[in-house]
């Protein structure tokens, strides 16, 4: 196959839930450009369905869903829904998740904040590749793309907040992350001999809009291609993990982060 026949996804669906803002949003247009019929999902039905139809506008085949990616019977009507209207699934993008509502210390912690972090995060992982996985054994192809962190396999370097007033607290989120990337390697190897790839994308700092200029400037100089990432920088790596070109590439955790981890 030509390289351009590699990353051409026409005809294939795909589904990225969190996929109405930022790094979502980002991920979905990537498939989209290469063909695929893309659906975002996430708990704001209203914001997916508009930013679909903004999508939709310029060409690409993109539709808005509600679900709650935490919740098993929601997330199994979703893939419902649309094997019934498209007939397959061939792509679906682990992306909701986020960080605790509140800081989750060590010690004298909340364990109801760090729960619901899990929940967030790796419960909602689980149900979406799972229900993913009940479509792609019966077609023998498919790609399950998990959303993790450098903050995954690296915890955080306190220096880089020396004079900020940082705060402890980040125990849930960087516990959930991890467990992602390892659980994406499980996925790899029960699904693998079944036609199925599982990789993990890890994502550096890559702010969004409301993010803090004097954090934004601290992360541009920390890493070693001298720019803070933006969400643009994770359509490379999507494109690679949900098309043919990636076919041989499998239970990899794919660090997108501008060289922060290398130090």
């Amino acid at each position: 196959m030509k390289i351009t026949e590699q990353f051409d996804m026409t005809g294939r669906v795909a589904v990225v839930t969190g996929g109405g803002t930022h790094l979502g949003r980002a991920m979905a247009t990537a498939l989209a450009e290469l063909g695929a019929t893309v659906i975002i999902a996430s708990r704001r039905r209203e914001l997916c369905e508009q930013v679909a139809a903004e999508m939709s506008a310029e060409g690409l085949k993109v539709e808005g869903m509600g679900c709650d990616a935490t919740d098993r019977d929601e997330v199994a009507a979703m893939v419902g829904n649309i094997v019934e209207r498209h007939g397959r699934l061939d792509v679906m993008v682990c992306n909701a998740g986020g960080g605790a509502a509140e800081p989750t210390y060590i010690p004298d912690g909340d364990v109801s904040e760090f729960m619901a972090t899990l929940e967030m995060n790796v419960t909602s992982a689980y149900l979406c590749a799972n229900e993913a996985a009940k479509v792609m054994v019966k077609q023998g192809s498919g790609s399950i793309i998990t959303i993790g962190s450098i903050h995954g396999s690296l915890t955080n370097d306190k220096r880089f907040y020396d004079g900020t007033g940082f705060k402890r607290g980040g125990a849930a989120y960087q516990t959930a992350k991890g467990g992602i990337i390892n659980f994406t390697r499980y996925l790899a190897m029960e699904l693998g001999d079944r036609g199925i790839t599982a990789n993990c994308i890890s994502p550096g700092q890559i702010p969004g809009p409301t993010a803090d200029p004097m954090m934004v400037e601290r992360a541009r100089q920390a890493n070693a291609l001298g720019r803070t990432g933006v969400a643009d920088d994770l359509k490379g790596a999507v494109a690679l993990l949900a098309s043919p070109a990636g076919s041989w590439i499998t239970g990899h955790n794919l660090i997108v982060d501008g060289g922060w981890s290398i130090w």
